[in-house]
C-alpha cells in the first residue's frame, strides 16, 4: 500500500459544516436533473432526430412509428447506458479509495481487459453464447487480472506508478491476445468487432434484465463501504485506530469493483476512462468524503457515458462512433493532464 496520508490530508476528512452539506445535497439534485436531460437527449438523438413531443408520445403511447423508434430501439440503450455508467463511476471511485491512487481505474488497471479476454475466450473457444455465461467469465477475468496487477505493483508496497505500469503492461498484452484471436478467426471478428471497443448498440431488454442483479449487488456493496473506505484513505494506522477492519474492507471493495466491472464489460464491452475522470471531477467539489463521492459518481458517470454516446451519433451521422471510442478520445488528454498536474504538484 501507499504511505499513510499526511496530517493535512487527514484533516480534510473532518466533518463539514452544515452549509457545505446543503450545497452538496443541492449539487447532487442538480446532477440528477442533468442526468434526466442527458437521458432524454439519448432517446431523442439518433439517425432520425425526434422532437420532445415525439419522445413523449413514443414513451407513453407507443401506438405508431415514433413509439417503435423510441421504445423499441433507444430506450433500452439509454437504460443500459445509465446502469453501465453508474457501475464504472462507482468502481473507479472505489478503486481510487482502495489503492489511495488517484490514477486508479478499471481500464487503466487492466480489470476491463481481463474481463474482455475471458469473455472472448469463452465466446470463441468454449462456445458460450449467452450473456449470463459471459458475466461469469467476465468476473473471473476481472478478478484474476486485478489480483495480478496488485501483485506486480508491489502488493502492500504498491505505488500509483507501479500499479499504472503493471496495469498498462497487462492491458497491452491482453489486447494483443484479443487482436490475435480476431485476426485468426473470421467468425470471431464479426461477433467481437463492436463489442471489443465498447458499445451500447446491442442493448436489449434481455441484456438489462440479465446484468441488473449483478449491478444492483455491486452498487449496494460499494455504497455501504463509503465509511470504512474513508478510514482506509487516511492510512492503515489511522484506520485501525478508528476500528476499521482493513482486510475485510479491502476484500469487499475489490469484490464490488470486480462485480461492477465484470457485469458492465459483459454487457457492452470495455469502456475506458469513465471511472477515472468522473471521481476526479467529483472530488474537486465534494472533498474526499466518499459518502458524497460515491453518490455523485453514480449520477455523473452515466451523464458522461450517455453524453459520449450521443456525441458519437452526432459527429458521424448517419453512421455512429462507438461510445468506447468517444470516451477514449476524451479521456486520453484528460489522463495526460492529470498526470502532469500531479507531477507538477510533487515538484
Amino acid at each position: 500500500m501507499l504511505v499513510d496520508s499526511p496530517p493535512e490530508q487527514r484533516a480534510e476528512h473532518a466533518p463539514a459544516p452544515p452549509t457545505r452539506h446543503v450545497a452538496r445535497a443541492l449539487g447532487l439534485l442538480l446532477a440528477a436533473v442533468l442526468l434526466v436531460l442527458v437521458a432524454l437527449a439519448s432517446i431523442a438523438v439518433g439517425a432520425k432526430g425526434l422532437s420532445p413531443a415525439q419522445v413523449w408520445h413514443g414513451l407513453f403511447h407507443d401506438t405508431g412509428t415514433y413509439g417503435d423508434v423510441v421504445v423499441g430501439e433507444r430506450l433500452s440503450r439509454t437504460v443500459l447506458g445509465l446502469l453501465v455508467g453508474a457501475a464504472l463511476g462507482l468502481s473507479g471511485a472505489v478503486l481510487q479509495a482502495l489503492t489511495r491512487n488517484p490514477l486508479a481505474d478499471p481500464g487503466l488497471l487492466g480489470i476491463n481487459a481481463g474481463a474482455s479476454a475471458a469473455v472472448v475466450t469463452a465466446m470463441t473457444y468454449l462456445g458460450v453464447t449467452s450473456l449470463t455465461g459471459y458475466v461469469w467469465f467476465a468476473f473471473l477475468g476481472a478478478a484474476a487480472v486485478g489480483g495480478l496487477v496488485w501483485f506486480l505493483g508491489g502488493s502492500r508496497g504498491a505505488t500509483p506508478v507501479r500499479l499504472a505500469l503493471a496495469g498498462t503492461a497487462i492491458t497491452a498484452a491482453l489486447y494483443g491476445y484479443l487482436q490475435a484471436v480476431m485476426i485468426t478467426d473470421g467468425a470471431a471478428l464479426g461477433k467481437m468487432r463492436f463489442w471489443t471497443v465498447g458499445s451500447l448498440v446491442s442493448a436489449t431488454d434481455s441484456t438489462i434484465m440479465q446484468v441488473l442483479p449483478f449491478l444492483a449487488v455491486g452498487t449496494v456493496l460499494a455504497l455501504t463501504l463509503a465509511r470504512p473506505l474513508n478510514a482506509v484513505e487516511m492510512g492503515d494506522d489511522t484506520a485501525r485506530a478508528l476500528g476499521a477492519n482493513l482486510d475485510r474492507t479491502r476484500a469487499l471493495a475489490m469484490l464490488s469493483a470486480v462485480v461492477l466491472c465484470g457485469a458492465a464489460t459483459a454487457a457492452c464491452g470495455p469502456i475506458m476512462f469513465v471511472g477515472l475522470m468522473v471521481p476526479h471531477v467529483v472530488r474537486s467539489f465534494t472533498g474526499p468524503d466518499l459518502r458524497w463521492i460515491l453518490p455523485y459518481a453514480t449520477v455523473l458517470a452515466p451523464v458522461l457515458l450517455l453524453g459520449s454516446d450521443v456525441l458519437g451519433r452526432v459527429v458521424a451521422r448517419p453512421a455512429e462512433l462507438q461510445v468506447g471510442i468517444v470516451t477514449a478520445v476524451i479521456g486520453g488528454p484528460v489522463f495526460i493532464f492529470l498526470v502532469r498536474r500531479r507531477r507538477t504538484a510533487q515538484l
